[in-house]
């Protein structure tokens, strides 16, 4: 009898392991919503880029790391613009925006900036019938800018979640979970062949 006891939670735990990774799902929410395509495949962009982490932010270095091979990643392989220029910039207040603008004068059709406020990570005990509940969260807060003209900026944030119910992720897919939320906030449509 314990024999057979033993088998059956060996043959079972597979199964509730499939069972409750399947219970994962990602949520986009986009703010404003909707919002029209930030990729343009005959368009050339300058996209520049800074993490706004919160004060708290642990593991700053390795998340920006991640960040950025999920933003270079994301910009080689998409086919979201004809040519992007990837920029990592101390601050993206407007002054220095519209210097790294200057410096390019006349090379782009439009200025991306992407602030990345959040990537990591994220874990609650007891929140649900589940005894944890986790996954990983992007948030980003994305301005296109028309070249030339005086137009506003458009903004908007990409909030991106996956996960659920013993959901417990580490770091490792924080790349491509970049990639996953940056997909959904410019909208590339297919990759070219």
């Amino acid at each position: 009898m314990a024999f057979r006891i033993r088998r059956l939670r060996a043959l079972t735990a597979p199964f509730c392991a499939v069972l409750l990774a399947g219970c994962a799902s990602t949520v986009v929410t986009l703010t404003p919503s909707p919002q029209a395509a930030v990729c343009e495949r005959s368009a050339t962009a300058l996209v520049l880029w800074a993490p706004e982490w919160r004060a708290d932010q642990k593991d700053a270095a390795e998340r920006e790391a991640a960040a950025a091979t999920g933003l270079k990643d994301f910009f080689a392989s998409s086919g979201c613009f004809a040519e992007a220029a990837l920029r990592r910039v101390h601050s993206l207040d407007p002054s220095a925006v519209s210097a790294q603008h200057a410096a390019q004068a006349g090379r782009f059709t439009r200025v991306v900036v992407i602030a990345v406020r959040e990537l990591g990570p994220v874990v609650r005990l007891l929140s649900s019938a589940a005894l944890v509940e986790g996954g990983t969260e992007v948030l980003l807060h994305v301005s296109t800018f028309p070249v030339p003209g005086d137009a506003p900026p458009r903004q908007f944030t990409v909030h991106w979640r996956h996960g659920g119910p013993a959901v417990v992720k580490g770091v490792a897919s924080l790349p491509a979970d970049m990639q996953a939320a940056l997909v959904a906030g410019l909208q590339p449509g297919e990759a070219p062949r």
